[in-house]
């Protein structure tokens, strides 16, 4: 029975879901219908909670608009979520970061995580590269 489960919920996946994780700025383009019309209308944040697996996986971005906190939860797998995008990753510690809530200000602030050292090798300067000392 499970197995059958599985193979329904994968045909509904999307492919192109970018890794991300907790603390990480994502920027999320949901599609949304006034009057008729339709747009995508871009949700910029940090990712404070993931919950679920498989289709049912949803976060929840949290951002300060005019002084005042603001929490989404978006389905991963929805067609409403057109895209999401990784601004920048953040170094944290926990699973949810629920502690943002009541932090006001530069407090907020998730420290950056560095990116993975290059594979490739640094070549050596050339002596070209050298400035040339003034001669007096």
């Amino acid at each position: 029975m499970d197995k059958r489960i599985k193979d329904i919920e994968s045909k509904h996946m999307k492919k192109d879901v970018p890794k991300f994780s907790i603390g990480d700025t994502v920027k999320v383009h949901v599609k949304i219908v006034e009057e008729g019309t339709r747009r995508t209308q871009a949700f910029e944040g940090i990712v404070i909670g993931e919950r679920g697996s498989g289709t049912r996986a949803s976060f929840t971005v949290r951002r300060i608009s005019y002084g005042e906190g603001i929490e989404r939860t978006f389905p991963l797998h929805a067609p409403a979520v057109d895209k999401v995008e990784v601004i920048r990753r953040g170094k944290v510690k926990r699973a949810k970061l629920y502690y943002l809530r009541k932090k006001i200000g530069k407090k907020t602030a998730v420290e950056e995580k560095i990116g993975e050292p290059s594979k490739q090798k640094e070549s050596p300067k050339a002596p070209d590269d050298v400035p040339e000392e003034a001669t007096s």
